[in-house]
Formats: C-alpha cells, sequence, structure tokens
C-alpha cells in the first residue's frame, strides 16, 4: 500500500515539479522586469535632462509609463516579408482604396490644390500616402506613443534607435505644448494619419495655419501640409512622375536592371524599352531628356518599371521599392 502511494505521488510529482519550476523561473524575472524598468527609467531621465529635457516635462510625459508586454511581443516576433510583390500590391493597392482615394481628392480638392502650389507637390501623391499609412486617418493606432517608445528603448531589437525617438518625443511635448496623453500612434511609435516618427515630426511637421503647434492627429490641413512639406524637402520635383511600367527587351543587358543604373529616357527607348501598353516612350524634351532607372522590384518575372528622381523621394519615406511602387501606382489613380 505504501509502496503504491509512493509510485502514484512521484507520478504526479513528476507531471507537477516541471510546472513549479516554471513558476520559480518566471515570477523573479516578472519581479526584476519591473525594477530593471524603474532604474532603466532613472536612466532615461537622467539622459534627458542632460539634453535639455525640463523635470517638468518628464514628470508629465513619463506619468504612469510602463512598459507595454505586447509591444515587447511585436517587436520580437516580427515575421519575414512572404508576399510576393503582386501580393503586396493586391493588399495595400485594392480596388477598394483606389476608389477612396479619388472621392477623398475631390472631397478635399480646394485645400489639397492649394498646399500643392504652396509645397510644389502634386496633391495626388499627398493622397496616396495618407491613404496607405492610414487609410485615410481611420487608422492611425492607438498605442501612447511615450510608452510605447519607452518600451522598445527599454527592451526592443534596436533600443539605441528608439531611445533617441523617444528624446524627440519628449521635445515635442516641451516645445510644441502638445498633451502626451494626445500622443497616441502604432506600436512602434509612429505618429497621426501621416505616421510620422517624432523625429519626422520635428523635421517636417508643420502648421498649415501657422497658428498653433502642428495636429496630425485631428487637422486634415496639418496632415496634408506635413506631407507635402515632407517631400518637398527631400527633394521632391512637383512637375515630375514617379514613373511607368514599361517593358523591356529580352535582350537588355540584365546588369542595367537595378536603382543605381540611371539613363535618359531617350537612352532607354534606343535599347529598347517600351511602355507596358506596348507605346514608344517619349522622344522630345524635356521628358526624354529624364533620368531613370529601370527596376524589376517583384524578380525578373515581374513587372519593369522605369522610375525618376521622385521615385526616390518616396523612398526615402519608407526604403522599400514595394512600398513606393504602392505609393506611385495609387497617386496614379487618384485624377
Amino acid at each position: 500500500m505504501a509502496r503504491r502511494f509512493v509510485l502514484l505521488y512521484a507520478c504526479r510529482m513528476r507531471r507537477l515539479v516541471p510546472f513549479l519550476l516554471l513558476l520559480l523561473f518566471l515570477r523573479p524575472a516578472f519581479a526584476a522586469d519591473a525594477g530593471d524598468f524603474g532604474a532603466w527609467l532613472r536612466g532615461m531621465r537622467h539622459d534627458a535632462m542632460a539634453q535639455g529635457i525640463t523635470v517638468a516635462t518628464l514628470d508629465r510625459a513619463f506619468a504612469g509609463v510602463s512598459p507595454i508586454p505586447r509591444i515587447i511581443e511585436l517587436d520580437h516576433s516580427q515575421p519575414e516579408t512572404t508576399l510576393t510583390f503582386a501580393q503586396y500590391i493586391e493588399r495595400v493597392v485594392p480596388p477598394a482604396r483606389r476608389e477612396a482615394a479619388h472621392q477623398h481628392y475631390l472631397e478635399n480638392k480646394p485645400l489639397l490644390d492649394e498646399i500643392g502650389r504652396r509645397y510644389g507637390v502634386q496633391p495626388r501623391y499627398i493622397v496616396a500616402l495618407w491613404g496607405i499609412e492610414t487609410n485615410f486617418g481611420q487608422r492611425i493606432g492607438t498605442y501612447p506613443v511615450i510608452s510605447a517608445l519607452a518600451t522598445l528603448a527599454y527592451d526592443g531589437r534596436r533600443a539605441a534607435f528608439f531611445r533617441r525617438e523617444l528624446i524627440n518625443a519628449l521635445r515635442i511635448i516641451q516645445d510644441d505644448k502638445i498633451d502626451p496623453e494626445t500622443m497616441v500612434g502604432s506600436w512602434a511609435g509612429a505618429m497621426g494619419q501621416s505616421q510620422f516618427m517624432p523625429s519626422s515630426f520635428l523635421a517636417f511637421a508643420v502648421s498649415y495655419s501657422g497658428k498653433a503647434a502642428p495636429d496630425i492627429w485631428n487637422r486634415k490641413d496639418d496632415v496634408f501640409a506635413s506631407i507635402a512639406n515632407y517631400l518637398s524637402r527631400s527633394g521632391w520635383h512637383g512637375d515630375q512622375p514617379w514613373g511607368e511600367a514599361v517593358t523591356p527587351p529580352a535582350t537588355l543587358d540584365s546588369s542595367l536592371i537595378g536603382p543605381g543604373q540611371k539613363k535618359a529616357v531617350a537612352e532607354w527607348a534606343a535599347l529598347g524599352v517600351r511602355r507596358a501598353d506596348g507605346n514608344a516612350l517619349p522622344a522630345a524634351a524635356p521628358a526624354a531628356q529624364l533620368r531613370a532607372s529601370l527596376i524589376q522590384p517583384g524578380g525578373s518575372d515581374g513587372p519593369s518599371f522605369l522610375v525618376y528622381d521622385n521615385f526616390s523621394v518616396i523612398m526615402r519615406w519608407n526604403n522599400s521599392s514595394y512600398f513606393a511602387v504602392a505609393v506611385g501606382d495609387l497617386a496614379d489613380s487618384v485624377d
């Protein structure tokens, strides 16, 4: 009887011990995390004050701040990109978004046209970036930016980058007098309808009226003007397109394909490159003199594009050829 009891107890303990060990392992870790974050935050405050952030700003910004476990999960488990170029375009620029972009352009045409003239940016690109980034302001994110950035600066894969962005966010609160509770965005800290990181906000966000701090969360005029200002100050050409779909000849030297290989449109035409619809490329100046690169973002089996300087500007916004083509493609459907 005693032997049976010992065996039963041992079997139960065999299943229970790993669970108990797991609890013993996790509990101190949770406690250490809380303590470590407190120590980290004190160091962060000291660093921020050394860079001109006041105690009052820090007290206001860091009131109740704590790590957000969901953000740590998202940052530590970023999936590899598996979408093909065709799948990406289908997902990011579906027919419904094309139609919505056209409608939003018509609804905001006077404002967009005025901003376009002020900054030298065609309104269709403003609408396209607005649409792709936040679905025309409908999906700006719900994470508090200060807590999101603090989480990633404390326990992220790019802690140094997010630490700098956190300092920038503190500057926004201090200099622009923006309430930290209104600063919401993506889990990675991109803010408002234009999804600006704090560094981009400081560099490019503008108040359209010039009478208040930029409000890229609620004011469409500030959103549009800030997007246009970003493009303009990044080298945008208001009299040029982003690019166009083309068909290269099968005999084209593959070493000529890529963003680093630029030629005049007339030179590409001489090599046998034609528009995707079969028509010839422009033969007259100034279009024929524009310099362009031939790219194939989906590989040799996918579509080909001649892309101009404005394409490179879009790439500064998001360093992805998929994204840049999607912006240009959506812009072409706006008007």
